[in-house]
């Protein structure tokens, strides 16, 4: 399996490169599931990830230059832009691996 992803933090931290190592090494190892091979785009490509568009717009929608929002008011002002309802968060369980 191909993912292709951008340059953000969490898709090249090294939790997540290790992980991808090690599950390439556990379905190398059994040969059960599927190899995943990471494909990042070059750095400041915004024409080959179309969402790049839509995260500008809306981050320049509802930020302030003056000063930085509360993590509620931020939250609100992003489900307003969008016009979706609020959903629950995502919850990460202590020990991910």
């Amino acid at each position: 399996m191909v993912l292709i992803w951008d340059n953000a933090s969490w898709h090249v931290s090294q939790a997540v490169r290790s992980w991808l190592r090690e599950h390439n090494r556990k379905v190398k190892a059994t040969g059960e599931g599927a190899r995943i091979v990471a494909f990042n785009l070059p750095v400041k490509s915004p024409w080959l990830n179309p969402i790049e568009a839509k995260w500008v717009h809306g981050k320049r929608a509802v930020s302030e230059a003056e000063r930085l929002l509360g993590a509620d008011e931020l939250e609100s002002r992003v489900y307003a832009y969008y016009g979706c309802d609020p959903e629950d968060h995502l919850v990460m369980p202590q020990k991910v691996a």
